[in-house]
């Protein structure tokens, strides 16, 4: 993760930002969290947040804090063993490029050490979900836009995912929520939970904004699920209706943007109507861990929420 540093960036958020961060770290407090600092005076003031718990501090410039997209994945393997894969990030298809950001990915595994490889694509981490047995879902839409890779195929691309993760089956999927500057991260559309089922999100008002491309995301998950050598179930999860900002404009707000640690499920929630029904329909899927959902609205200003501020590492003993 990333200590929230830049004002610039923020303006009037920056203060509620730091506080779903906080509650984040302390919502997973069962596990090593390792945060990187801009400088001495932000490990001081995220060292003063995050007093008792079990943090490890790295000064590294970024750009901001959305780490899922800018830092390197981690790879599971053998027991013992680290190893990441990074690809080129060019700021979400030219929108955001931001100093520090587009070869963080490099220094970091630079840092972390053990294996690495480079995957000479642009591909950010929301743009792949994975269920450890050879299926991910990918959004079409992010990963063959011509602002990212211009001239890249299906087949080619699905040869590089396949040769960086492992995967031996894609789903492609169409579209996107509105106001989402990813171009459809598959990470506020559908996850693998374990069971064997795959959260989508669905529009649980008539009218809704995303109505026609989540109706039209759950068929072709529904199609794909039923399709598979081991078919999948499909658990639909409400999205929280209309989110916006201050100018009025949609904001990409998904209870699917959740991060699964060692103990927790954390949810984010926005103070919609709908909230405690998408937090108990992920619980679900959760038996084994404790389920919470924490206000991620300042996040959602900035275009996402928990799943995209963190990174996952597996454990290495």
């Amino acid at each position: 993760m990333a200590w929230p540093s830049h004002e610039g960036l923020w303006g009037s958020d920056l203060a509620g930002l730091r506080r779903e961060f906080t509650e984040l770290c302390r919502a997973i407090s069962g596990e090593r969290i390792e945060i990187l600092v801009l400088d001495e005076a932000g490990r001081t003031q995220a060292a003063g947040a995050l007093e008792g718990l079990d943090v490890g501090f790295h000064r590294l410039s970024f750009g901001d804090i959305w780490v899922r997209d800018t830092a390197p994945i981690f790879l599971s393997g053998r027991p013992g063993r680290t190893s990441t894969v990074r690809f080129s990030f060019n700021g979400w298809g030219g929108k955001y490029l931001l100093d520090g950001d587009r070869d963080l990915a490099e220094r970091m595994a630079g840092l972390i050490g053990g294996a690495h490889y480079v995957v000479d694509m642009v591909f950010e981490g929301g743009a792949i979900d994975v269920d450890g047995n050879g299926l991910a879902i990918v959004p079409r839409s992010c990963l063959l836009a011509r602002e990212r890779n211009p001239g890249l195929d299906e087949k080619a691309a699905a040869r590089s995912l396949s040769g960086a993760f492992g995967v031996s089956e894609l789903l492609w999927l169409d579209g996107m929520l509105a106001g989402d500057h990813t171009d459809g991260h598959v990470d506020t559309l559908a996850r693998f939970v374990p069971g064997g089922r795959v959260l989508v999100s669905s529009a649980a008002e008539k009218g809704d904004a995303n109505e026609v491309v989540l109706q039209a995301v759950s068929r072709r998950i529904r199609r794909w699920c039923r399709e598979l050598d081991q078919p999948l179930d499909v658990v639909e999860v409400p999205v929280p209706g209309k989110v916006v900002d201050e100018e009025g404009q949609s904001l990409p707000a998904s209870y699917l943007n959740f991060y699964v640690s060692n103990g927790a499920v954390v949810v984010p929630v926005f103070g919609s109507p709908y909230d405690n029904a998408a937090v108990d329909a992920i619980a679900s899927c959760f038996s084994d861990r404790d389920t919470v959902g924490l206000d991620a609205t300042h996040l959602l200003r900035g275009g996402g929420a928990f799943h995209c501020i963190t990174m996952q590492e597996p454990a290495t003993a």
